[in-house]
């Protein structure tokens, strides 16, 4: 639902009423009659909340107080002060600070203050509409960094162990798709283009190592439980006789889903690393005793030309 209300703040009781009569015609109001009370409204209440307009000289704290909580903690708010002509200054700082979106002077002027009021409401739906854009857009590029990472690690993987790599990086798509995968977070203020893909670049070159590192420690290639003891072992997972418990999915998923800029850590790559030492021959299903996932040894799948196409087209679904 799309915020529509108007909070009005001021500790002058007639001036609350006559704020509702005036302006309930354009949107439903609420009031506060301190900064405290304020904040307290909009906790509750934020997420309905279009436009504040606070008075600015009150007992207690004055408005723009609550006009920089406001900004900190409901940045889509659109922020008014509304203030005498001899606090003119205290309006202008408000504006130069980034606080409000404009002042109203009192007394006011009815059609002026509902003009006023009518703009704030318009700013706050563009606002809203932005946003949603902007997080389509967001959920589209972290889907597709998604699926440029899934795509790395089959280049990262051939480069460090080319036996049986597809058979390896196809069980780990097969894993990450049932267990589930966190979409990348990114936040997009930070990062350029240009950065993130010198991130995701050098993320790739730290998995290789790793990956390295875990097919030296893992020595020559073993079957059944001596692989599976290896994999308890790296993956810090449980052996159950003839296969491996993971209760949680971090371990599975986590090369794929960590946010953009985190260094990968070496436990992140054992489950892939393992893969690559055992060709791929091994299955992931849900777990029949409880929360969780097991693996066991498996033979070699029979892949599809486009089998990467697929995991990464599934991948990138919502």
């Amino acid at each position: 639902m799309k915020p529509v209300k108007i909070l009005y703040v001021d500790d002058e009781a007639m001036a609350l009423k006559y704020f509702e009569r005036l302006v309930s015609p354009l949107a439903p109001v609420l009031t506060a009659a301190s900064v405290e009370e304020g904040k307290a409204v909009l906790a509750e209440h934020g997420a309905d909340v279009a436009v504040l307009v606070c008075d600015q000289r009150m007992p207690g704290a004055y408005g723009n107080e609550l006009l920089r909580h406001a900004r900190e903690y409901y940045p889509n708010i659109v922020r008014m002060l509304t203030t005498a002509y001899s606090e003119l200054g205290d309006a202008i700082e408000a504006i130069n600070t980034g606080e409000i979106y404009r002042y109203i002077n009192k007394p006011w002027e009815l059609e002026s203050l509902r003009a006023d009021l009518k703009n704030a409401l318009e700013l706050a739906e563009l606002r809203g509409e932005r946003d949603d854009l902007m997080r389509d857009k967001l959920l589209a590029q972290q889907s597709q960094l998604l699926a440029n990472r899934l795509a790395s690690l089959v280049a990262v993987a051939a480069a460090v162990h080319s036996d049986g790599f597809e058979q390896a990086l196809h069980r780990f798509a097969q894993a990450v798709q049932l267990t589930g995968c966190d979409e990348p977070k990114v936040d997009w203020h930070r990062w350029e283009h240009a950065d993130l893909v010198q991130a995701e670049a050098l993320r790739s070159a730290a998995i290789a190592g790793h990956l390295r590192h875990w097919l030296r420690e893992f020595g020559p290639h073993r079957d059944g439980a001596g692989a599976l003891a290896v994999l308890s072992q790296a993956a810090g997972a449980e052996l159950r006789g003839d296969h491996v418990r993971f209760s949680d999915r971090a371990p599975l998923s986590a090369l794929l889903g960590a946010g953009a800029g985190e260094t990968p850590a070496s436990a992140d790559c054992a489950w892939l690393a393992w893969l690559l030492w055992q060709g791929g021959l091994a299955q992931v299903d849900a777990s029949t005793d409880g929360p969780g996932w097991t693996v066991r040894p498996a033979p070699a799948a029979a892949l599809r030309p486009d089998w990467l196409a697929d995991a990464i087209e599934t991948l990138g679904r919502p």
